[in-house]
């Protein structure tokens, strides 16, 4: 009996052996780790508002305070290749009266290694723009009736505008970060058909950005950083509603060839979480007779500056000198979770 007692027991704690071992073998197998899944999806959104809204070197705003603002979804093929679409909004002071630019684009940007590039289509767009009111120039009312036909408006000190100068661009962009605390970059942007004047621009830029060191503060969350750019701006020839009429020894012209002309700015930033206080310096070469030309600009009011696309000889002070503060504050949705 003892013996029979034995070998059922013996039975037992094989069996339960066998069992033990292999529960064993299940807790210390490693289950797979978990993989998060991180949203290829991200979007850039932000607000600012400005002293001045220049762009190349010549305000949009007429030295007035602007505001802007901007939504540019993001898709993340990978860690190295970005698709993206945005729109952004400025407020202007045309000649034309229009109020707003309304900016639509996308691109991709494609990194490899310490290089960035950009590449993508930018369209300008500038609703709004309507006929002069309650101008009277040479004779002609305005009164919100267009003086010529439905794209033209008139101006009291001669100049004139169309209605619409909506334009699109394509540009290419590239950007090489030498450490972290110093990049440079090249830009150029073509347009067939810049400010819808019939005239193609071509610019083309280089930037460097120095970033101050994270202690530099300390503890502060403070950054710091001094950036500038030097461009050029090329532009072709208008179309005949631009023309010169003859005047002051000069001949009449069907078109304007406008003038090129180079720009720079300089400027101090600094940056405390989302937001970025901007404190820069532009100016341009380009003569206020020219500049004037160029822009119609509405409050253009200076005479002697004739040149060969002004004969009127009245300047304009919109592409000048000028001083730009900028708060803005930019951020990504994938930062806010």
């Amino acid at each position: 009996m003892k013996k029979m007692s034995l070998s059922v027991a013996a039975i037992i704690a094989m069996g339960l052996g066998s069992a033990s071992a292999a529960d064993l073998g299940k807790v210390y197998t490693k289950a797979p780790p978990l993989v998060e899944t991180v949203s290829p999806w991200d979007i850039a959104f932000g607000a600012a508002i400005m002293s001045d809204y220049v762009f190349r070197g010549v305000t949009q705003s007429n030295h007035n305070p602007s505001v802007t603002a901007y939504f540019e979804p993001r898709y993340n093929v990978n860690k190295d290749l970005q698709l993206y679409v945005g729109s952004s909004f400025e407020s202007i002071s045309f000649s034309n009266r229009a109020a707003a630019e309304v900016d639509i684009y996308g691109g991709v940007r494609p990194t490899f290694g310490p290089v960035a590039f950009d590449f993508g289509v930018w369209g300008y767009l500038y609703p709004g723009g309507k006929c002069a009111d309650n101008v009277l120039t040479g004779g002609i009312p305005g009164g919100g009736v267009c003086p010529v036909d439905t794209n033209t408006v008139f101006l009291a000190n001669g100049n004139v505008m169309k209605k619409d100068v909506s334009f699109y661009e394509v540009y290419g962009k590239v950007n090489y970060t030498f450490n972290d605390y110093f990049t440079m970059g090249g830009n150029v942007f073509y347009s067939p058909n810049f400010l819808n004047t019939g005239a193609d621009g071509t610019y083309a830029s280089v930037t460097a950005k120095v970033t101050a060191p994270g202690a530099l503060f300390g503890t502060s969350g403070i950054g710091a950083y001094v950036s500038g750019e030097f461009g050029r701006q090329w532009l072709g020839t208008s179309d005949t509603f631009y023309g010169v009429t003859a005047g002051n020894g000069f001949p009449a012209s069907a078109t304007i060839n406008y003038a090129d002309y180079n720009t720079w700015n300089v400027g101090l930033g600094f940056t405390y979480k989302v937001f970025t206080l901007d404190l820069r310096y532009s100016d341009t070469d380009m003569s206020k007779g020219d500049c004037n030309a160029f822009t119609s600009d509405f409050t253009a009011s200076q005479p002697g500056n004739a040149t060969a696309i002004n004969t009127g000889g009245i300047g304009s002070k919109w592409c000048g000198a000028t001083f730009i503060a900028k708060l803005s504050a930019d951020v990504t949705l994938g930062a806010l979770k």
